[in-house]
């Protein structure tokens, strides 16, 4: 997946640019967010492109760097196409996700070629895939709080609406540890979902 602090990859490893002429630095101050990228010779890969971004944080400072190598690495990735849940019952499953959580099915993927039971369920222009398939991984015991779990995060508008719907119909929840406007639940198979409010 892109970071957003990488240059596209159409910038990346351009043998033909100075190295020693490229330098942009950005400030945002009410973010305290610094960046700078820079091109750089990697050995083994060429001259790339290396983004550092700096976010100060309560004055402390955390620094992450992002590296792209050369294009050969470059297959294409786009974005996260479906997340593959298994579920003991498919009916179940399916009046979570569709009267709970209101998703859509994608009545055009192939449901009737695959040798077990599923659907494929709208998330934006990505999908959630349930397979009734038998579940390897103990549904008891799993954390309370599903950001320390294995877990599917869906950005929606709405973190307040999501909480009172899961109020209404009696599904447990917790809320983001950081404070941040995020909600966890767990769907009737114990698979952890996080809802992630985003602004559009």
């Amino acid at each position: 997946m892109a970071s957003l602090l990488t240059p596209p990859p159409s910038l990346l490893c351009q043998p033909k640019v100075n190295p020693t002429s490229l330098k942009n630095t950005s400030t945002n101050p009410s973010s305290k967010l610094f960046n700078s990228t820079s091109l750089r010779s990697i050995k083994g890969h060429g001259l790339c492109f290396v983004t550092k971004a700096k976010v100060a944080v309560e004055g402390d400072v955390v620094e992450k760097q992002s590296v792209q190598v050369s294009d050969s690495n470059d297959y294409g990735v786009v974005s996260v196409h479906h997340v593959g849940l298994l579920c003991e019952n498919l009916e179940r499953s399916l009046d979570f996700y569709q009267n709970i959580l209101g998703l859509e099915i994608n009545e055009a993927r192939p449901h009737d070629k695959l040798p077990y039971r599923g659907a494929w369920l709208w998330i934006g222009s990505e999908m959630i895939h349930l397979m009734e398939l038998p579940n390897p991984d103990p549904l008891t015991g799993r954390p309370e709080h599903g950001g320390r779990d294995r877990h599917t995060c869906i950005a929606i508008r709405d973190v307040s609406k999501l909480k009172a719907i899961f109020d209404k119909a009696g599904i447990p929840y917790t809320l983001s540890k950081s404070g941040r406007p995020a909600i966890f639940a767990r769907d009737p198979d114990a698979n952890a979902l996080e809802f992630t409010q985003v602004d559009i």
